[in-house]
């Protein structure tokens, strides 16, 4: 199996509610995503996303029956920290957190839809590209988008990283990008839900790192 399918995220509830454990569960397994990129560069956003997901579950395991959804704890947050929030706790986690899983959800989406350089259809680096500038360059400054620019072009080729997605198999690539397709439905209304979430709560912030 691949290391998308071995980690499926689950369907969401008509409510669209999203139980904190449940997702904690599930994205715990995807910092291994980027080993796939072979950059080590790549280990920056690993790195980050571990550290906001430690973080989450630190607020969440305090009280497992209050934070049962991720919408407790960002509403128990803001009535907790006053005019701190939202750049503060678990709140500011997930919203760092959120930008990292949309980079994987649009680099994935990219592959999907087929998405290549002409000129060079083996490299993965324009879906990369793609899924940077949309989902965490605005957040970046001058230095760190340097940082990611180098990392883009050490990105793998396309076979190898589909290859490194089902674990090392020989498979073939319509067979891993039909694996792609299918995590990406669940996997793709979380990551909307969070980002929905945070506009109805005005708990988005703009600024760089």
């Amino acid at each position: 199996m691949s290391l998308l399918m071995d980690n499926q995220f689950n369907e969401l509830p008509p409510d669209k509610s999203l139980d904190t454990k449940t997702f904690l569960d599930n994205v715990s397994h995807l910092p291994a995503f980027f080993d796939c990129l072979g950059s080590k560069v790549f280990s920056v956003i690993k790195s980050d996303i571990n550290g906001n997901i430690t973080k989450i579950r630190a607020v969440y395991v305090t009280d497992p029956a209050k934070y049962t959804t991720l919408q407790d704890i960002l509403v128990a947050e803001r009535e907790a920290h006053g005019a701190e929030w939202p750049k503060v706790g678990a709140t500011l986690a997930l919203m760092w957190l959120k930008r990292g899983l949309r980079f994987i959800q649009i680099l994935l989406q990219s592959l999907a839809d087929g998405d290549r350089d002409e000129n060079n259809p083996n490299l993965i680096r324009v879906n990369v590209t793609k899924a940077y500038e949309q989902a965490l360059k605005r957040y970046h400054g001058w230095i760190v988008q340097k940082i990611f620019h180098a990392a883009l072009l050490a990105a793998p080729y396309r076979s190898n990283f589909l290859k490194a997605l089902s674990k090392g198999e020989e498979v073939k690539e319509e067979d891993c990008l039909i694996n792609v397709r299918q995590f990406l439905v669940n996997y793709t209304v979380t990551v909307d839900t969070i980002y929905e979430m945070y506009t109805n709560l005005n708990a988005e912030l703009d600024y760089t790192v």
